[in-house]
């Protein structure tokens, strides 16, 4: 075996070797230890990585044993999952893949209720005509917003995972407003012709869209079937006595129940 090496993982302290560090050498631990990237050194010169010191201790044991060892009641999966994509240990990210579609298996009983609110709104703009000539323009925008619960979390995580905002040109994830496990609040709004799109960005307007299909969602409908689709997939049916017809087809709400 090697020399021993102490890293210090955000102020948590962790002795391994250089040959368990470069186990898989395509990973951003293999590139650090290998030469090619250069690593940090905190006051007692240790390497430092700048990461959460606590989750990685699984990364660390994955290198070991390759198995990933979770306790039961682990409740950070979200959090476990951006630090293994940090590393990039491409058989922990599919072991990790693996272990989501189990712990969805074993999930018993859930709901889904979603509700459903739309108004529309004036937004003014200025539009260049010509080098040096603005005018001024306004329209209406169909703003929308969801507020979706579930019994399930790994249910709303794999929402998470097929709807992103489109802001300031990126598309990121909605799991990453998740701020409760069981709990998510949409807000977005329809395109609108002729609005430039430097106007969303600075106005702080998000559209929403469905990946990987890059699809936008510019309407409650589509919203409602592409919700129905990833839940149905999931195992999801609706309730048939709850909610009434008539708020069902209006789209205002929305329960879906899954049994086990």
């Amino acid at each position: 075996m090697s020399e021993p090496i102490t890293l210090n993982v955000g102020g948590k302290l962790y002795t391994t070797s250089l040959s368990t560090l470069t186990s898989f050498p395509d990973s951003m631990l293999g590139a650090m230890f290998s030469g090619k990237i250069p690593t940090k050194k905190d006051s007692q010169g240790n390497c430092f990585i700048d990461r959460d010191g606590k989750i990685f201790r699984y990364i660390l044991n994955f290198l070991r044993t390759s198995h990933l060892d979770l306790p039961e009641d682990f409740q950070e999966m979200g959090l476990l999952r951006r630090e293994v994509d940090f590393y990039q240990i491409q058989p922990l990210i599919e072991a990790l893949q693996e272990k989501e579609v189990e712990l969805s298996k074993a999930e018993k009983n859930a709901m889904l209720n979603i509700t459903l609110n739309q108004k529309t709104q004036t937004v003014h703009f200025t539009v260049r005509e010509a080098p040096q000539i603005y005018s001024l323009s306004s329209s209406n925008m169909e703003v929308f917003s969801a507020h979706i619960f579930s019994t399930s979390c790994l249910f709303l995580k794999l929402l998470g995972s097929k709807l992103y905002y489109c802001f300031n040109g990126n598309l990121s994830s909605i799991s990453s407003y998740l701020q409760d496990p069981n709990h998510l609040t949409l807000d977005w709004v329809a395109s609108v012709e002729g609005l430039p799109e430097e106007e969303y960005t600075r106005q702080n307007l998000k559209r929403l869209w469905v990946v990987p299909d890059n699809k936008q969602i510019n309407s409650f409908r589509v919203f409602v079937e592409e919700v129905l689709k990833i839940a149905m997939s999931d195992g999801f049916c609706i309730d048939s006595s709850h909610p009434h017809t008539s708020d069902f087809m209006n789209n205002k709400i929305i329960r879906l129940i899954r049994y086990k």
